[in-house]
């Protein structure tokens, strides 16, 4: 899979995985080439002398507004890089929610474009032009996009077949689909040695060697801790 990530602080990329990428399941999926990421700078599309990528907003107000021409040309200039269709990503906290649903769709596609949004916003206009996918990594706002973007890569990388030791490990995770309940659950506790740690005791089911009950176990864990903690995952 190719994400390009088009920026205005190309910086954050600079390292080829940038740092919070270059480690654990994403780190080893770069080095395999499961992964190709290629940022672009925004800037080196704008047409003025000082190449900003923003200005005013038009009925006043505070902050500063990117502009068109240079995302425009900065989109089409990406996507012409790679004969693969690019899926358009825009990363804004008035995007539509990020869930495990979706990264398992997006995880299957061929390429990823992820625009990194910066200042106040960026102009209607071309967002409309460009109609891209927004989405929303939490109902908080941050200073750019970059950071939603490690994120969403992140959990779209894992997802890519030979990313983990154990393809089934995912099968799983919290918000994996669950075949016996039916639905998507939270995880459940996990236990390792020793048996006993400052007087608390590994539950004796996962000691028993029972593989089916300790998957009834595992099932009702998970069951509760979802009612419990994330009861709108149950509605």
């Amino acid at each position: 899979m190719r994400i390009d990530v088009l920026t205005t602080f190309p910086e954050m990329f600079a390292a080829q995985p940038p740092a919070a990428l270059a480690v654990s399941i994403p780190g080893r999926a770069s080095a395999a080439g499961l992964i190709e990421l290629v940022a672009t700078d925004i800037r080196a599309f704008s047409d003025n002398k000082h190449k900003k990528t923003d200005d005013r907003p038009f009925g006043g107000g505070p902050g500063m507004v990117m502009m068109c021409q240079p995302l425009w040309d900065a989109v089409h200039a990406a996507e012409a890089q790679d004969p693969r269709p690019a899926t358009r990503i825009l990363l804004t906290p008035q995007g539509v929610p990020l869930t495990q649903a979706l990264v398992e769709s997006l995880a299957a596609r061929p390429r990823l474009l992820l625009i990194a949004g910066h200042y106040e916003g960026i102009d209607e206009r071309v967002i409309e032009r460009l109609a891209p996918l927004e989405i929303s990594i939490g109902d908080y706002v941050l200073s750019g996009g970059e950071l939603a973007a490690m994120v969403l890569i992140d959990a779209v990388t894992r997802l890519q077949p030979g990313a983990l030791g154990d393809e089934l490990s995912n099968q799983a995770d919290s918000f994996s689909p669950d075949e016996a309940a039916g639905r998507r659950l939270l995880d459940c506790p996990h236990y390792t040695r020793p048996r006993d740690w400052m007087g608390a005791q590994v539950p004796d089911i996962l000691l028993s060697g029972d593989h089916g009950k300790v998957a009834q176990w595992r099932l009702a864990q998970r069951l509760a801790r979802t009612a419990e903690r994330r009861p709108d995952l149950l509605a």
